[in-house]
């Protein structure tokens, strides 16, 4: 808190204020003492500014800690959110702070707080808001932002934008904050919509004028709002719980498929529960790996593609029919044979029916819908038919044998499969680890080779399968879990946050990146057609050296070019703790075009 005025400045200019009278008689003189006496005894008034509002108002709501980048017109608030106790982790680059904001609302539960700077910086900060969104990440955005009279006159005031109108189609909601009195309720308001319902980003301004207002400190404090209860509990209706589990019941061969969703709900247990007791095969999308290991006798993991076509009723817990699941249809689902029945947990009506007709929508909070379904399963619920789990562990078995031939082989220069061994059982001693993953094929080995085993150990592209996410999800995961962080990242996705290499090492963070380099997007084989000189548009420079980077600032860099390279550094790497990177050298033959997703590349397809 700040006075405007203190107790010395006021009787000074009282002093010269009365000096006339002091002048003229005795009598003045007893004025000045009375007068003087009345001001002593009643000390100033105290204020806040609205730097501080901010910072109580996120303090008062639990927030800890700001990712961001300062300056104009931010830079004091950055500085003195720290002098008040919170951390402010200061990314190089905008996008990337906020995406760790968004990971650490995935990983926590609250909203992450993204700090930026007005028009550029919030531009850069609005990749990583739309992404959350997309993927239901609570996450804030706050950015600094022009004076509205000019902005809204198109007067050209320094970096000039009209923020919110541009956020509003890209989140899931957006205020401006015009007055210091309205900090508490605009910061409440964000908050709230961000945890409500189905979690998503949401977009504050604060326009440069508001720092500076000033108010009666008193009133201030009463101006903020502690946020209750933001995410409230959606009980299902008994109807449409018992209608799921009809469905379930009457199912030959029922299948459960996790999403992200499921992880972030935090209902482990329950959910766990759910699935030993129903005896129902599961798979788990990629960010839900670790909701039970990976391992566990009822992962239907490595027979994907088998019951994907195969089940005849499929719950889906906290994943949506979009592409990555094909949509519901199509051969990914062997359509031709018949329609599936869908049973789905969402907390938003307006999500069922999306792509296909969904039998027995469960319409509520994934906890309390799981919680219900797990009521209804008594011990005279019948498991699964021998013929449904049977086929799918022969499967299984058979695939596995097949996986573990091809991880013992360690050719030179190393493949993929050959790398992320390596990796596999480096998590498999750290179950604790988290992993972030991004990349073409990088992430789509690594996904089917490295198991999981605790829930939210595992962060990558998510619903878009954008690039650029690495760097930023490793520096929250680290920040707000305190455990090691393991980034697998294709040469191409480090490229988009490489940077932030120094942000890890400033921090001192206990993060091992392994790049793996194979000189190219996909690949570094390509050539380019028309003779000149320029390599292909996918080829990068031959051999790069990128643990050089992470040297340049204090860490360590590793350059591997074997497994057993690879494995004595990302041993030393995790049981240290230091910031590493190591260059993991893979041929650069290994790859394929787009990785599996080669069919959404039209130039791909059109060879065919």
């Amino acid at each position: 808190m700040s006075s405007v005025r203190t107790e010395k400045e006021a009787t000074t200019t009282l002093d010269d204020a009365l000096k006339p009278v002091k002048t003229r008689d005795a009598d003045g003189e007893q004025v000045v003492r009375a007068i003087k006496s009345l001001t002593e005894d009643a000390p100033a008034a105290e204020t806040i500014d609205g730097f501080h509002l901010v910072i109580d108002a996120l303090k008062l709501n639990d927030i800890d800690t700001i990712f961001g980048l300062p300056g104009i017109p931010i830079t004091d608030l950055t500085r003195m959110a720290q002098a008040e106790g919170l951390r402010v982790i200061s990314f190089r680059h905008e996008q990337h702070a906020g995406n760790a904001a968004a990971a650490a609302g995935f990983l926590t539960q609250k909203p992450g707080i993204c700090l930026t700077v007005s028009a550029p910086g919030f531009l850069n900060g609005l990749t990583a808001l739309a992404n959350a969104t997309t993927n239901c990440f609570p996450m804030i955005l706050i950015s600094g932002s022009s004076e509205r009279e000019i902005v809204d006159l198109q007067q050209g005031d320094y970096e000039e934008m009209d923020q919110l109108a541009i956020a509003k189609p890209l989140c899931k909601a957006a205020f401006r904050v015009l007055h210091a009195e309205d900090i508490g309720v605009g910061i409440a308001r964000a908050i709230r919509a961000a945890l409500s319902g189905r979690p998503g980003g949401v977009y504050l301004d604060l326009p440069a004028k508001l720092f500076a207002q000033t108010m009666d400190a008193a009133a201030g404090k009463k101006s903020l709002i502690k946020v209750v209860d933001p995410a409230p509990r959606q009980i299902p209706a008994p109807d449409a719980v018992k209608r799921a589990l009809d469905l379930l019941k009457g199912a030959k061969r029922p299948l459960i498929l996790l999403g992200k969703g499921a992880a972030y709900a935090q209902a482990d247990a329950d959910i766990r529960a759910f699935v030993e007791k129903t005896g129902i095969p599961y798979l788990p999308m990629s960010m839900a790996k670790g909701l039970l290991p990976d391992t566990h006798v009822q992962s239907a993991a490595a027979a994907r593609s088998y019951v994907l076509q195969e089940a005849d009723v499929v719950l889906l817990v906290g994943a949506r029919l979009n592409w990555l699941l094909s949509h519901g249809k199509g051969k990914t689902w062997a359509q031709e044979k018949g329609a599936k029945q869908f049973i789905q947990i969402d907390i938003a009506p307006t999500e069922i029916d999306s792509n296909v007709a969904i039998e027995a929508p469960v319409i509520g909070d994934i906890g309390s819908c799981v919680a219900a379904l797990l009521a209804g399963i008594d011990a005279k619920w019948a498991k699964p038919p021998a013929e449904w789990t049977g086929a799918i562990a022969e499967r299984k078995d058979k695939n596995l044998s097949k996986m573990a031939v091809t991880l013992a082989a360690r050719p030179s220069p190393m493949n993929f499969h050959g790398a992320l061994s390596v990796i596999r059982d480096q998590v498999k001693a750290r179950p604790d680890a988290i992993v972030v993953n991004e990349g073409a094929n990088t992430l789509d080995f690594a996904r089917s080779i490295v198991d999981m085993y605790e829930p939210r150990k595992r962060l990558d592209v998510g619903t878009w399968g954008i690039m650029g996410i690495g760097m930023g999800f490793s520096v929250a995961a680290a920040v707000v879990t305190g455990k090691p962080v393991i980034a697998i990242e294709g040469d191409s996705a480090f490229g988009f946050s490489g940077m932030e290499v120094e942000t890890i090492c400033r921090y001192n963070l206990p993060i091992c990146v392994i790049v793996f380099n194979n000189n190219g997007v996909y690949r570094g084989t390509d050539v380019n057609a028309s003779g000149t000189p320029d390599v292909a548009p996918t080829v990068f420079v031959k051999n790069a050296r990128y643990d050089k980077l992470m040297e340049a600032f204090g860490g360590v860099g590793v350059h591997a070019t074997t497994a057993d390279e690879l494995q004595k550094a990302l041993a030393e790497a995790v049981a240290s703790g230091r910031p590493t990177l190591i260059n993991a050298v893979i041929d650069e033959t290994a790859g394929t075009e787009s990785g599996r997703i080669t069919s959404l590349n039209p130039s791909t397809a059109k060879k065919k």
